[in-house]
């Protein structure tokens, strides 16, 4: 399962075509029998292998990240699990994680965007509720892994709202008497985002908002952590000979993601195109970005890390680099050592003082 979702992830990156199998859904989210004579059904308006196809009809089979687990005990890692509503018109949920404790201090608070293209994946999927239980138990976190909405059904902004009232939920529910593992362990004067491509942009255009707007509850948004951050833009710093063919094709995925509602260059995809007085308001004192050697995302990463501190921004950012592996490599390969360091640094990271 796990090397399939890796392909899946590079395949993509390749902007290469295929996949089969999986879920079929309508634009609303359910289930959409297929009808004999019905061409429409079949007829595809949009091949965005291998995660997903859309048909002309309106209907949409996803090609992988469909699988869940339940919330539960974790015999490895000691963690629990369970599930909240955050919004019940919406269907927008999260999953929380809190680690077995001894002590009674209250612990930080780590929000996580799961990763997947804005198309798939979700927070009960098996890859991030392992990834999340190991992150919980090492990092000594309550974390709430939070399930937005999927484009194109909800194209964006809705994963950014959705990941927005998630947070304004947290902050709601670590008052006495509210949700009964955030107002008893929660401390949000030590509250971090944190999320792995797609995942990665919905953080950092949290962040900002936070600047812009505030945070309730005298919350402090201390960290925010961009793994492999899904940033993309027709020509990143330094990177002027990328191949047209991959920019032509992640600018149409990107118009299918936000149904066509900005472009390739709009801020939400590109944050280079930000002006310097936006960067300085990122509403968090540190910033750690990762990068794999083998992403084709990784220019525009990098570049995210140098802009940032260069911008007069007052906080401290940090880049951190994987040599010879390729997108989010660590979801599928959690126990290898390369993905054991990245772990240890985002530990680090979130407990650093």
């Amino acid at each position: 399962m796990a090397s399939r979702i890796l392909l899946a992830l590079l395949l993509f990156l390749l902007c290469s075509r295929g996949g089969s199998g999986a879920a079929t859904w309508g634009r609303r989210g359910m289930r959409v029998p297929e009808r004999p004579g019905d061409h429409s059904n079949s007829q595809v308006k949009f091949d965005f292998s291998p995660f997903l196809i859309e048909y002309k009809s309106g209907r949409v089979k996803r090609l992988m990240g469909t699988d869940v687990v339940a919330a539960s005990a974790d015999a490895l890692t000691g963690v629990t699990s369970r599930d909240v509503t955050v919004d019940p018109a919406t269907g927008v949920a999260a999953r929380l994680y809190l680690p077995s404790f001894r002590a009674t201090a209250r612990v930080p608070v780590l929000l996580y965007f799961h990763g997947g293209a804005f198309v798939v994946e979700s927070a009960f999927t098996p890859i991030y509720h392992a990834y999340l239980n190991t992150l919980a138990a090492k990092a000594g976190v309550l974390a709430v892994s939070v399930n937005y909405r999927l484009a194109p059904e909800h194209p964006l902004p809705a994963a950014y709202d959705d990941s927005w009232a998630a947070l304004k939920w947290v902050l709601a529910n670590a008052a006495p008497g509210t949700d009964k593992w955030l107002s008893r362990y929660g401390d949000l004067s030590r509250l971090f985002l944190a999320g792995d491509s797609a995942g990665g942009n919905i953080a950092h255009n949290l962040a900002l908002r936070a600047g812009e707007q505030g945070l309730d509850g005298g919350a402090r948004l201390k960290g925010v952590a961009l793994l492999d951050p899904y940033f993309q833009g027709r020509s990143p710093v330094g990177a002027d000979a990328m191949d047209p063919a991959y920019l032509q094709s992640a600018a149409r995925t990107w118009s299918f993601i936000c149904a066509g509602r900005y472009p390739i260059d709009h801020p939400y995809a590109n944050p280079l195109a930000l002006p310097a007085s936006s960067w300085q308001r990122l509403g968090c004192s540190r910033v750690l970005v990762t990068v794999s050697e083998q992403d084709r995302l990784s220019p525009w990463q990098r570049a995210y890390y140098a802009t940032l501190r260069s911008s007069g921004w007052p906080g401290q950012a940090e880049l951190y680099q994987t040599p010879g592996e390729g997108h989010v490599y660590f979801l599928t390969k959690l126990s290898t050592p390369q993905a054991q360091a990245e772990m240890a640094t985002l530990v680090a990271f979130i407990n650093r003082n």
